[in-house]
């Protein structure tokens, strides 16, 4: 999941399909927002599901998200995010430097390479994305649709969230 904004409701929508899916590891790609947000997610993982984030160009309030991460037992990466899940090397970054995200896809060092920032799925014609070896995948945003007056693109467009599977390297959007 990515891009929040704070969007609480539909934050729990994104939770209900995590549980109805049996996922058990929750990344955060940026752009919470604030430590109110991510405590939500204790719902979560109190139930032993691991969350894991990193920060967004939103993320201004960082030393209280580390502390709402910590409280609830989740781990908040820094600006970059590496982890390894079933033996896939993921790469998380939430993409606001166009340069950086293009060279961390193309580094070869990713299995899965997870973004955000754009708001929009990707890949969204139900292609596998690859680069090189690397699948790249964005969730899109979860904060709920709203129409801009003087902003275009819309910026919040619609609303989803992506559940991938380790084992068969497939995903699936979810709309919110």
């Amino acid at each position: 999941m990515s891009d929040s904004h704070d969007d609480i409701t539909n934050t729990h929508k994104a939770m209900d399909i995590f549980e109805q899916n049996d996922v058990k590891i929750v990344i955060h790609a940026g752009d919470i927002i604030s430590p109110p947000i991510v405590k939500e997610f204790a719902r979560l993982t109190e139930k032993g599901i691991k969350l894991f984030g990193i920060l967004g160009n939103n993320d201004g309030e960082k030393r209280g998200l580390q502390n709402a991460f910590d409280s609830i037992n989740g781990r908040l990466l820094g600006d970059i995010g590496k982890i390894e899940i079933d033996g896939l090397k993921f790469g998380i970054y939430h993409g606001q430097d166009l340069k950086k995200k293009e060279k961390l896809i193309k580094s070869n060092k990713f299995d899965v390479f997870i973004y955000g920032h754009t708001h929009t799925k990707d890949p969204n014609n139900g292609e596998l994305k690859k680069v090189g070896k690397t699948i790249v995948l964005n969730p899109g945003s979860v904060h709920r649709t709203e129409k801009t007056h003087y902003t275009n693109p819309q910026y919040f467009k619609e609303s989803s969230i992506l559940v991938f599977d380790t084992i068969s390297k497939q995903y699936k959007f979810f709309n919110l």
